[in-house]
C-alpha cells in the first residue's frame, strides 16, 4: 500500500491489490491496483490508461496503454518481464507479441479477481461497483459487444424490489418459472421510475424490474440482448407481455367498439404518435407512453444531446386504460361533440410526455388549453 501511494501520487490506500508472478513460455511479474476512486478526469479525453512497463527491473515506459483495456482503464500498476528487450523501442512495443499475450492474460485475471471479490467480498465489490459500473457498461457496449461475454457477470443492478445491487444471474434463479423475460425499465432515478404508469401491471404481477438510471445502460442491454438466452424486455417498451390472453381478446372486441374514437384521436395526434391503442398494461393510470420496437425513448433522449445524432425520432404509441373513468369521459365527450375529443387528445398527450420526463414545448398552450377545458365544464 505505502509502495502504490508513493509510486502513483495517491492519498487513498487502493481498495484491491492484484499480484502475480508467472514463469514458462513467458516470464513476466504484475503488481496491480484498484484505487479506491476514479480520477477527476477518469471520462474525460485527458485521461490517460495504461501500466508501467520494465524488464528485469529497468524502466521502460511510464504509461503501456496496450497492456490494460479500456473497461479495465482504472488499472493501475506495473508489469516487469524478463523476456522484453531493453533496447526496444516505443514504435516495436506496439507490435510486440509477447506484450500483446501479457495484456491478454492480464484481462483474464483482472476478470477472475472480480469475480472472486464479488463471490467473497460483496461489500468490497459494491464499493468497487459504485466507483467503476458506468466503465464496465461502456465496455459491454464498445465495439459492437466483442466483450460482453467477458463482462457480463461483472454487472448489476437495483431493482423494483431491493435497493440492493443483484447480478444477473441472481435474477434469473429469482424469477418465476413461467416468467420469460429480463424485465427492465429507465429513468433517471429509482423514483422516477416506480412512478411509471408502466409499473401497473409489474405490480400487480409482482415482477421484478431491474432499474436502468445511466444514460449507457439502454445502450449495453441492446447489445447484450439476452443473458442465458433469456430475452431483455423493456416495460416501457413494444407489447405488454404480461397481459393474459383473456384480457387481450377482451382488449381486441373493445378496440373495434371505439374504433371511430381511436381513429379521431390518433388523427388528433398525427405527427406526434404512431398510433393510438388500448392497453392491459395500466391499472390504476389512466395514460402512459411507449416507443416501438427499435428506438426507445430514452435513447432518444440521450442522442438529442448528441450534435450528430438530433433528428432521431423513437415511436410513439400512447396507450389509454380503457377501465379508467377517463376514457369513460372521452367517450361521452366523442358522442356529444367529436371535435372537442382533439382537445382532449392533446392534453392526454402532454400528460404521457410529462411523465416519460420530457420537456413540453410550449406550456403556454398546454395550460390555456386546460383552462379551456376547466371552464367549458362548469359551464355544463
Amino acid at each position: 500500500n505505502e509502495f502504490y501511494m508513493r509510486q502513483f501520487n495517491e492519498y487513498d490506500e487502493p481498495l484491491h491489490v492484484i499480484h502475480s508472478k508467472v514463469e514458462g513460455k513467458l516470464t513476466y511479474t504484475t503488481l496491480l491496483f484498484i484505487p479506491k476512486k476514479p480520477p477527476h478526469d477518469f471520462f474525460t479525453e485527458k485521461f490517460e490508461k495504461g501500466l508501467q512497463l520494465y524488464s528485469k527491473g529497468v524502466f521502460i515506459e511510464g504509461k503501456n496503454k496496450a497492456l490494460v483495456p479500456d473497461h479495465f482503464k482504472f488499472i493501475k500498476g506495473l508489469v516487469d518481464s524478463a523476456d522484453l528487450s531493453l533496447n526496444i523501442s516505443r514504435e516495436m512495443l506496439q507490435h510486440n507479441r509477447q506484450l500483446n499475450q501479457i495484456a491478454a492474460n492480464l484481462e483474464k485475471k483482472i476478470k477472475k479477481e472480480l469475480e472472486k471479490l464479488l463471490r467473497n467480498d460483496r461489500d468490497k465489490y459494491i464499493e468497487f461497483y459504485d466507483a467503476y459500473k458506468t466503465i464496465l457498461k461502456y465496455g459491454v457496449y464498445d465495439n459492437f459487444g466483442v466483450k460482453k461475454d467477458l463482462l457480463k457477470d461483472l454487472l448489476m443492478f437495483k431493482t423494483n424490489k431491493s435497493d440492493e445491487y443483484i447480478t444477473l444471474k441472481e435474477y434469473l434463479e429469482r424469477k418465476p418459472e413461467d416468467q420469460k423475460n429480463i424485465y427492465y425499465a429507465s429513468g433517471k432515478t429509482k423514483s422516477a421510475i416506480m412512478n411509471l404508469p408502466q409499473m401497473d401491471a409489474i405490480k400487480e404481477k409482482d415482477r421484478e424490474v431491474l432499474l436502468f438510471t445511466e444514460e449507457v445502460d439502454e445502450f449495453m442491454v441492446q447489445i447484450l440482448n439476452n443473458y442465458e438466452d433469456v430475452p431483455f424486455k423493456s416495460i416501457q417498451q413494444g407489447d405488454d407481455d404480461l397481459v393474459d390472453e383473456d384480457k387481450k381478446k377482451d382488449l381486441e372486441d373493445q378496440e373495434k367498439s371505439h374504433k371511430k374514437l381511436l381513429k379521431r384521436l390518433k388523427k388528433a395526434l398525427d405527427g406526434k404518435v404512431k398510433d393510438v391503442k388500448l392497453t392491459g398494461r395500466l391499472k390504476e393510470s389512466p395514460v402512459c407512453l411507449v416507443s416501438g420496437e427499435g428506438l426507445s425513448l430514452e435513447m432518444e433522449k440521450v442522442l438529442s444531446q448528441m450534435p450528430d445524432a438530433q433528428g432521431m425520432k423513437a415511436e410513439r404509441i400512447l396507450e389509454i386504460n380503457p377501465d379508467h373513468e377517463l376514457f369513460k369521459a372521452l367517450e361521452n365527450v366523442y358522442e356529444k361533440d367529436a371535435k372537442k375529443v382533439d382537445d382532449y387528445a392533446s392534453l392526454l398527450y402532454h400528460q404521457a410526455l410529462m411523465i416519460e420526463g420530457y420537456p413540453i414545448e410550449d406550456p403556454k398552450e398546454v395550460t390555456n388549453l386546460m383552462t379551456k377545458l376547466m371552464v367549458d365544464a362548469t359551464r355544463k
